[in-house]
């Protein structure tokens, strides 16, 4: 009997609050064999995680993947950079954008597609000042609200 494989739905949801997003894209990456495991346990944060280019290549940093809790002593360094994997036009894209004054990239979600793979959702993002803050929470309360009349 085939055991059913876990599904990773693991979400940035304070990258909402930081960030306007302009534009997703869906990256493949390059993972050790206990980083899977590790994140189809769920265990993964993404305190300050970022994308960067160098030498063309998009690069994860800072994403923290907690190590495989039956790992050996060949287990992951949690920190390490990940290369992201996008096809070329969609990398220069990204390049020309990223140089414009504002945008970075941010990981949006990290997710399991139906073959099984390991996939992360990035996206094109503009840092929020704190008045946009300000209005993106009195905006989540005056849904909610009216949400919980119309009930």
């Amino acid at each position: 009997m085939a055991r059913k494989p876990r599904i990773v739905d693991i979400r940035n949801r304070p990258v909402y609050h930081e960030y306007f997003i302009d534009d997703t894209y869906v990256a493949g990456a390059m993972l050790l064999g206990t980083e899977v495991k590790a994140l189809r346990e769920g265990k993964a944060s993404f305190n300050d995680a970022f994308c960067q280019f160098n030498k063309g290549e998009l690069w994860l940093k800072s994403l923290h993947i907690t190590p495989y809790s039956h790992g050996t002593m060949n287990n992951h360094d949690p920190l390490r950079d990940r290369k992201l994997l996008l096809e070329k036009r969609e990398l220069k894209k990204l390049e020309a954008k990223i140089r414009e004054k504002g945008y970075t990239i941010v990981p949006v979600r990290i997710f399991s597609n139906d073959n099984n793979l390991i996939k992360i959702e990035i996206g094109l993002a503009r840092g929020k000042k704190l008045h946009d803050k300000r209005d993106s929470i009195k905006q989540r309360d005056n849904d909610r609200e009216l949400k919980r009349y119309l009930k």
